[in-house]
């Protein structure tokens, strides 16, 4: 019975964390965030997701990262302006990978706190969108 209400929860609580992103700080300058930070992450079919961030003006204090909508919700610290990091995920989401967001938590010593958010895409398809947030 779990396993059927928890794709909905998840698709709740995914509504929700994108109605945050998309309506804090909607007066901001996105294009300095655009401009500044990178994030992707890529599926592999050999079983991982490959996580890659960049900040070009390298004045990233800390980065926490997780992936939401899985079993147990990954969670990680960085302390440098870039990382890339190998997540197993072996197999495919049945609900897409929109249930596995990855989102970021930095602190930049210039421009303060930030939120990005993205989603996993397979290797060879379009990256999706990033949604950048000061809340």
């Amino acid at each position: 019975m779990a396993k059927k209400i928890l794709p909905a929860i998840s698709l709740g609580v995914l509504t929700i964390i994108a109605l945050v992103f998309l309506t804090g700080g909607g007066t901001d300058d996105k294009d300095v965030l655009r401009q500044t930070f990178e994030v992707d992450a890529v599926y592999y079919d050999t079983g991982h997701v490959e996580i890659a961030f960049v900040d070009k003006s390298e004045k990233t204090n800390s980065v926490v990262m997780e992936i939401l909508g899985m079993d147990e919700t990954f969670q990680k610290t960085f302390y440098d302006s870039q990382f890339i990091e190998i997540v197993p995920f072996p197999n495919e989401p049945k609900y897409g990978w929109a249930v596995h967001p990855i989102v970021l938590e930095i602190e930049h010593l210039e421009l303060g706190h930030i939120q990005l958010k993205t989603e996993i895409h397979p290797l060879g398809d379009s990256i999706p969108p990033v949604i950048y947030s000061r809340p």
